[in-house]
């Protein structure tokens, strides 16, 4: 059977909720590789901007969570920031542009370490990857992948601390993004001396297209779980 983009390969799923430090209870999910299988690696989803209709379902975040489990032994952790609704609920509190979402990156972080998944890697999809840029320096975090980051919210100052931080940091740019492009993201993402900036000829910033989503999963197959790499088409 040919992968498409509406393929849900099997997984042990659970609904999730997270409590963050300012009171609020926001809702997720976990897809854990099938039974008999430990995860190898985990990945921490950041949604795009929820103002713009970025949520945990987010099609590439949701496709991660249908293949990644049962292709590559990877956890999915994915869930909706404060103010944030899906089809699995909406989370309590309201949209603080970034910045009370702190709280939100720091208790999914909780929920990770309370649960032993391991090797916690953190992947951000525009909005999510200055979530991941300004709030991500946790000891429990093993690097993190950037989808269209944008670098608005975050500054050079958040790429300056992470260069302290010292952790893998990979920027996946489309050559037609909205926001950043390759050259310019080349430029930006300097100040980081372990950054990886991997421009993606023809895309844009929504990566729409089952080719496009493919080449995603691939590139962080490739750095979470090199051994599953490069992911199958048929199952």
């Amino acid at each position: 059977m040919e992968i498409r983009s509406s393929t849900v390969l099997p997984a042990v799923r659970e609904d999730i909720e997270l409590h963050t430090a300012d009171g609020l209870t926001l809702v997720g999910e976990l897809a854990l590789p099938p039974e008999g299988r430990r995860p190898v690696a985990t990945l921490l989803c950041l949604h795009p901007l929820p103002t713009a209709e970025g949520m945990m379902d987010s099609h590439v975040l949701r496709k991660a969570s249908y293949r990644l489990p049962a292709l590559a032994d990877i956890a999915v952790l994915r869930f909706n920031t404060r103010g944030t609704a899906s089809a699995r609920g909406r989370s309590e509190g309201v949209f603080e542009e970034g910045e009370g979402e702190r709280f939100d990156v720091a208790a999914a972080l909780e929920y990770a370490e309370f649960h032993e998944l391991p090797q916690v890697w953190l992947l951000g999809w525009s909005f999510g990857t200055e979530l991941a840029l300004k709030w991500g320096h946790d000891p429990l975090v093993r690097g993190a992948i950037l989808l269209s980051p944008p670098l608005k919210r975050a500054t050079d100052t958040d790429l300056a601390a992470w260069a302290e931080f010292g952790r893998p940091l990979v920027a996946l740019v489309p050559e037609f993004d909205d926001y950043l492009r390759p050259d310019e993201a080349q430029q930006r993402f300097a100040v980081v001396p372990q950054a990886e900036v991997v421009g993606v000829d023809n895309a844009k910033h929504l990566w729409v297209g089952e080719p496009y989503v493919r080449i995603v999963l691939n590139e962080i197959v490739k750095r979470v779980n090199p051994s599953a790499h490069p992911l199958p088409t048929e199952v």
